[in-house]
């Protein structure tokens, strides 16, 4: 018998002993009394009789022989009747006897000292005889002991200690639903004359032909839209022991969009959804961990697979719900009291070539893998109770993510692929200045440029992102907290001349027909919050509230990475966001946002956002 079930068997044995004593005494002469002087008198109590202990046959035997010795001591006779029966073994029975001795000498010992003592009050008329316990008391006693026991031995888990595995101990579910109404407005006067290509769309699907008779795809500037959207997430951490985690997460989505997991309810959308057809689920979340410290005031870890982003930021330059592909190492120290340095680096996968590109021919063209090369130094500093402040720098380069011009060549269908098309964004949102990526070469079979222009596009700047953030936090009237948040960056290698010569949107009027305007584009961004409220909703009724106003230029941070809410998502935008949030239960709050967005450059671009949500977090 392994050790925890053997000990749960002696505890249930000494519990039921203990009750049959109490309610079996009046059976073997005793006469339980409440309050009784003369019982507690040590000069008047019985002499202890001296224990007698009979070996009993070994447990896998029947007893032979004669009875035991018997003894006047019931504590005895009950041990010897339980070592007879094999539920004691001798050892154990000379153990309790030696126990229960030392116990009794104990008592008599207290009992002695207690002769000096005033004597104790008399008995109050109150005060009961007990000659005689009825069946159905004993009854009720005996159920009594083993429901507690029970109870206890569940809480404990050593009742049945196989009935959870031991790896069930190192594994945390948890996740999160968000039910949200969101209505989408635009304002009269957006330009809706095709000002607004979705080259998302063009890029992710054939090349597009601008000689054709038909309009790109474009995004919807003028019909206001209602929408209701889930957000469900799932996800489990696991304690690998010896510092090492792991954690997985899943989400629901329309796509595998980077900056979000809203599916709207009865969207058709990719061949699911739509008439209470089923959602998608994707996987949000897959890392594995190794965590040295894991305190508040210092820790030391390294990552690798998708993770949550591990820079502090505001979202302007990375949406609150992207994820990070790749390796990071995070480490912070505190140096001095108060004062908490901390860094982070690492290097993230943005987009891996085709291995087989292209895929219609039989020579392959050369990868121009993107990669994100991140690091942020910075300083969490608690001033006083009442005051702290947390300010870092970060530096986000990114390898290859700008568009290459193509070798020049003379696509004869739509399926003719470019040696440079992957350099075009996987994913995008709006606001970012392209180019045309294929150097196509006019001739016979395209009618010299003016047919079969089969085009892809591309970022027209690269991206070398320096960002400063900060908060403060003023706590004099807590537990409701101020806060004021602000990030600036800016994009330094951001080119104006070298864009201007190839950018197709984002200009200023035409100088003349057919002569395009001037590039009216920027490289910088900044946004400021103030928060008012409980820093995090725990109860019913918790509540804060916040504004903030952004302004983010056309090229200052990648547009398919920024917040997917404000503007309808993506850069070359300015406006205020309102909200606040209420708590319903420790786990459960609402939260309402109102979102007004407008263009900085080029054509008049116009949206307000309102968003109602109801949320639960396990």
């Amino acid at each position: 018998m392994s050790p925890q079930p053997q000990l749960f068997a002696y505890r249930v044995a000494l519990l039921l002993f203990i009750a049959f004593a109490i309610v079996a005494l009046p059976l073997f002469g005793a006469e339980p009394r409440v309050e009784d002087n003369d019982k507690n008198n040590p000069t008047t109590a019985d002499p202890v009789e001296p224990p007698t202990l009979v070996e009993p046959p070994p447990v896998s035997e029947p007893p032979t022989g004669s009875p035991p010795t018997r003894s006047q001591n019931v504590t005895i006779n009950l041990i010897n009747r339980l070592v007879e029966r094999g539920v004691l073994t001798k050892q154990d029975a000379t153990e309790l006897i030696q126990m229960a001795e030392e116990d009794a000498a104990a008592a008599r010992a207290q009992a002695g000292a207690a002769q000096t003592a005033p004597a104790p009050p008399p008995p109050s008329e109150d005060s009961v005889r007990v000659t005689y316990v009825p069946e159905v008391v004993k009854r009720e006693m005996r159920e009594e002991i083993k429901q507690d026991v029970l109870a206890q031995a569940r809480e404990e888990n050593w009742a049945a200690p196989r009935t959870f595995p031991d790896w069930a101990s190192h594994i945390e579910l948890f996740g999160d639903v968000r039910n949200r109404y969101e209505g989408d407005f635009f304002p009269a006067g957006n330009d809706n004359t095709g000002a607004f290509p979705n080259f998302n769309a063009i890029n992710t699907g054939p090349p597009f032909d601008v000689r054709g008779t038909l309009f790109s795809p474009q995004i919807n500037v003028d019909q206001d839209r209602e929408r209701f959207r889930l957000r469900l997430r799932f996800g489990v951490a696991v304690d690998l022991g010896e510092n090492f985690t792991a954690g997985m997460r899943i989400a629901t989505g329309e796509n595998n969009s980077p900056v979000s997991t809203n599916q709207s309810l009865g969207l058709a959308n990719q061949g699911q959804g739509g008439n209470f057809s089923r959602y998608a689920i994707w996987l949000d979340r897959g890392f594995l961990r190794y965590e040295l410290g894991a305190q508040p005031s210092k820790d030391f870890s390294i990552a690798l697979g998708r993770f949550d982003n591990p820079f502090f930021c505001s979202d302007i330059v990375w949406d609150d719900d992207i994820g990070f592909d790749g390796l990071v190492i995070q480490g912070k120290y505190e140096v001095v009291n108060g004062v908490t340095p901390f860094a982070v680096a690492g290097a993230f996968p943005v987009f891996n070539t085709d291995f087989n590109f292209a895929s219609n021919r039989p020579d392959k063209f050369t990868s121009y893998d993107k990669y994100l090369y991140g690091g942020q130094v910075g300083t969490d500093w608690r001033i006083s109770h009442e005051w702290s402040v947390k300010f870092a720098a970060a530096y986000y380069f990114f390898q290859n993510i700008e568009g290459r011009l193509s070798v020049p060549f003379t696509p004869l269908t739509a399926q003719d692929a470019g040696n440079t098309d992957d350099s075009r964004p996987a994913f995008a949102q709006k606001g970012n200045t392209y180019f045309p990526i294929r150097n196509i070469v006019p001739d016979v079979t395209n009618n010299f440029g003016t047919t079969n222009q089969f085009q892809y596009f591309g970022l027209a700047t690269p991206f070398r992102d320096l960002a400063l953030t900060g908060r403060v936090d003023f706590g004099h009237f807590d537990p409701v907290h101020l806060f004021v948040s602000g990030e600036f960056v800016k994009n330094l290698a951001f080119n104006r001349n070298n864009i201007e010569s190839k950018a197709i949107n984002n200009r200023g009027p035409d100088r003349s027909p057919g002569v395009p305007g001037p590039f009216v584009g920027g490289d910088t961004g900044w946004i400021v919050n103030l928060k008012v409220g409980k820093p995090a909703l725990e109860k019913r009724w918790d509540w804060n509230a916040a504004i903030g106003y952004r302004y983010v230029e056309t090229d200052a941070v990648v547009d398919g990475f920024t917040d997917s809410d404000f503007g309808l998502g993506g850069t070359n935008l300015k406006g205020y966001t309102i909200g606040g949030s209420m708590a319903l239960a420790s786990h459960v709050w609402l939260s309402l946002r109102w979102l007004s967005a407008d263009s900085i450059a080029g054509p008049t671009f116009k949206n307000d956002i309102v968003q109602f949500d109801v949320n639960a977090q396990f």
